[in-house]
């Protein structure tokens, strides 16, 4: 900045006033200034700024590696962000590296708060979490730790999804879970409570899983194996979520049985590859751009802020039916 205010003949404070638009310079002093800043390949270094009163008006992203949902909200938060005057530093999960020091990292970047994509994190670890800087979780309830959260309302989504199949005359829905990841007890739970509901409580059945395609495809291959002793495919599965229920389809594929007109799928997310395959996925759609929306403000607003009690914002589903589920196969 020096350097600039000393080849255009004006004050350092000038220049100053200059690149925070502010009144106080003249409409020549203004171009003289921002024209000798270019040839002297100049730019404000905001965050250095920013952290000399004591503030960074940067928002950190714990997000997972491979999680198409999780691009998705990526996407969606950067215009929220900006559009607030707030810019976003990403911090990835992946294997190898704990959630911990992806969440550290962020921290030791000076980020003003944090937005945690599927945390995996302990109830305790994110309410020290909450009490040490601005927390927001995403995608998963923690009730009792001090950070706000954003998710969706996994009961209803799971509900729309097991009505459709119920209403296509499916009897025999099996459910392959996400394990210990974001929204799967809910899910599990209410897959079980919409079997009891429906009159299907003797054919209630969760394969453990995952929410990777590798989860949907041991899953395959777990009912492909008891077809060949002898037992029944269901007529209908309901995946964790759309990774899982991609890796159910290649399984499914790869051993020549037709989907749906055999057997029908449904995943969990609407992530932006459900709609890019030879056959449109059926699933439940989670609004990413809301759920950035609220997850961002409720960062801003507790960063200009004092006082907030930890609040929730739950997002509702939809139903979005495509090529993967159909009325069940005649025996």
């Amino acid at each position: 900045m020096a350097d600039v205010a000393a080849k255009a003949g004006v004050s350092r404070a000038l220049v100053s006033i200059v690149f925070r638009n502010q009144p106080g310079a003249g409409q020549e002093t203004r171009d003289r200034v921002l024209r000798v800043a270019a040839e002297l390949g100049y730019h404000p270094d905001n965050a250095a700024r920013l952290l000399a009163r004591g503030r960074s008006r940067t928002l950190g992203v714990l997000f997972t590696v491979h999680q198409p949902f999780q691009a998705d909200l990526v996407e969606s938060l950067y215009p929220e962000a900006e559009r607030r005057g707030y810019e976003i530093l990403l911090s990835a999960n992946a294997p190898g590296r704990a959630e911990a020091k992806s969440i550290e990292a962020l921290i030791s970047h000076r980020c003003g708060a944090l937005i945690l994509l599927g945390a995996a994190s302990g109830t305790a670890e994110l309410d020290a979490l909450g009490h040490r800087t601005v927390a927001v979780s995403v995608g998963r309830r923690v009730p009792g730790a001090y950070v706000d959260s954003v998710h969706t309302a996994e009961g209803k989504g799971v509900r729309q999804a097991m009505d459709h199949l119920v209403a296509l005359g499916h009897r025999h829905i099996v459910h392959v879970d996400g394990g210990r990841q974001s929204g799967s007890a809910e899910r599990r739970r209410a897959y079980r409570d919409a079997m009891r509901r429906h009159g299907l409580a003797d054919g209630i059945r969760v394969i453990p899983g995952a929410h990777d395609e590798d989860a949907g495809i041991a899953a395959g291959g777990l009912l492909l194996a008891e077809r060949d002793r002898g037992r029944s495919l269901p007529t209908a599965v309901l995946a964790g979520n759309d990774r899982c229920a991609m890796g159910l389809l290649m399984a499914f594929t790869r051993a020549g049985v037709d989907v749906p007109g055999e057997l029908s799928v449904v995943g969990y997310d609407d992530s932006h590859l459900s709609h890019v395959m030879p056959v449109g996925l059926t699933t439940v759609r989670q609004d990413a751009a809301l759920m950035a929306e609220h997850a961002v403000r409720f960062a801003v607003e507790r960063l200009e802020g004092e006082g907030l009690e930890p609040r929730q914002a739950v997002i509702d589903p939809k139903l979005v039916v495509r090529g993967t589920s159909g009325p069940p196969r005649t025996e």
